[in-house]
Order: structure tokens, then sequence, then C-alpha cells
């Protein structure tokens, strides 16, 4: 049984829209997933400045790749390369399959999740994938890479997370519990700061909060809640304090007591 956590429900917002995935930014420009366009949005909610289109299908991930590009994942089975300084398409890799997350490693690789149940491996430099696909027992709902690069988690639809090693491309350990259950199809997982734990909402609206040796350490429910599945987590950069979003668009940040 896990031990009640000092981690605390604070501050709730709840969104207009629904709302895919969270994470902590600076007072910076930052990147807004909407359907088949990526908007990004600058500080204290400016206009947007540029639509990136291209994909036909829902854009489920987008992230950085190197400083000068960004690489989106979408349900029209195609990732996407896009130059941010020219505002356009370099490079389309056709997947095969839809993506529901994905992460990038250095300027040139990433790692995608797909709904066949596999990861590919991808670098911008070749038109094909780079390695052998991994297969895993269900849909890949998110994946999160460690600081130091060497580990990548996967969520799968299983309701379980899967901790693989990339050194040895295989998995070392896997997550669950019985009360464990995923939510949605792109229910994002994540490490905390110091990669020692990982936090993964549930479809009853609770938090899940593994060592990352093993045992389950805590488990967050808020007693106000709305009991909606919990959808995304993030961990703030420098400190314990928790984030999460859930169907009924509400954020909560879990905080110490």
């Amino acid at each position: 049984m896990a031990n009640q956590s000092s981690l605390s429900p604070g501050t709730r917002k709840k969104s207009p829209v629904p709302v895919p995935c969270t994470a902590w930014v600076r007072n910076r420009s930052r990147y807004h997933i909407r359907s088949a366009s990526i908007l990004p949005k600058g500080p204290q909610g400016m206009n947007s400045k540029h639509t990136l289109t291209g994909h036909s299908g829902k854009v489920l991930a987008a992230k950085f790749l190197g400083s000068a590009f960004l690489v989106t994942g979408s349900h029209d089975r195609t990732l996407k390369i896009w130059d941010l300084k020219n505002r356009s398409c370099t490079e389309t890799k056709f997947a095969g399959s839809s993506c529901n997350d994905l992460v990038t490693t250095d300027s040139f690789s990433f790692i995608s999740g797909h709904v066949d149940k596999k990861i590919r491996f991808w670098d911008v430099r070749t038109a094909d994938c780079t390695a052998n696909d991994i297969p895993l027992p269900g849909k890949i709902t998110s994946l999160d890479l460690s600081k130091d690069g060497k580990f990548l988690l996967c969520c799968v639809r299983d309701d379980t997370i899967n901790l693989l090693d990339l050194r040895q491309n295989r998995i070392v350990r896997l997550f669950r519990n019985d009360n464990f259950k995923v939510g949605c199809d792109w229910s994002r997982v994540a490490f905390s700061p110091s990669g020692s734990r990982i936090a993964a909402g549930s479809a009853d609206g609770s938090v899940f909060i593994w060592n990352i040796n093993g045992p389950l350490e805590t488990v967050l429910k808020d007693p106000n809640g709305s009991g909606a599945a919990v959808t995304a987590v993030s961990w703030h950069p420098f400190s314990s304090t928790l984030a999460s979003v859930d169907r009924a668009k509400k954020c909560t940040i879990w905080s110490n007591a």
C-alpha cells in the first residue's frame, strides 16, 4: 500500500477547451498544440504570431529539434520537421501509424510512440527509421526521456508504464498497480527532475508516483476533484511541485503541505 503523500492540491484552474498536455514554462515564447496546426504563443496570453500548417490530422506532439527546428507528430500518420525561421515544413517522415507522442534526443534524432504499439527511432539525416522498431503490449500514449538520455519512459494502453534502457534497447522495468488505469490514448507520464521518481495520471482522477527502482510511493487524489481521468502530469523543474490536468479541463498544482 502506498503512503499518503505530503503533496496536497493547491491552485486549480479550468480551461475553456480540452487540455492534451501540460508543461512548466519560463517567461518566454512557447508552443501550444491545437488540432492540425502548431501555434506559437507569447507570454501573458499574447496572440499567435505564426501558424505552421501542413498536417491533415490532429497534432498530438511537438518538440524542439535543436534551436531552429520543430518536430511534430500527428494522427495523419506522419512526422514533420519545421524550419522555425522560414516557418515552413522541410521534411515529412511517413510512420505508417498515428503518433501519440515523441521526444528529441539531440539536434538530429528523435523517438516516436504510436497507436500500432511500436516505438520508432528517427534521424533527420536519413529517410527511414534508424533502428528496429520496438513493440510494446499496447498503444503507446506517451514518452519521456531521462535527463541523461539513457532511459525512455513509455506509457502503454494496457495500464503499464515501461522503462526502456536506450543503451540496450530493451525494457528493464515495468510499473503497474491494480488501481492504475490509463485514462486515454494520449495520457502523459513524466520523470521527476532528479529522475528518481515517475508520475502518471489514472482514469479515476488520481496521480500515481513510483520510485524509479520500482515501488509505488504514493497516490495523490483531490477530495474535491471531479474524478475525471488525469491526462497529463508535469514536474516543476526545480522542486517537488507537480501539475496535473484532467478531462474535466482542470489543472491542479500539487505542492508540499
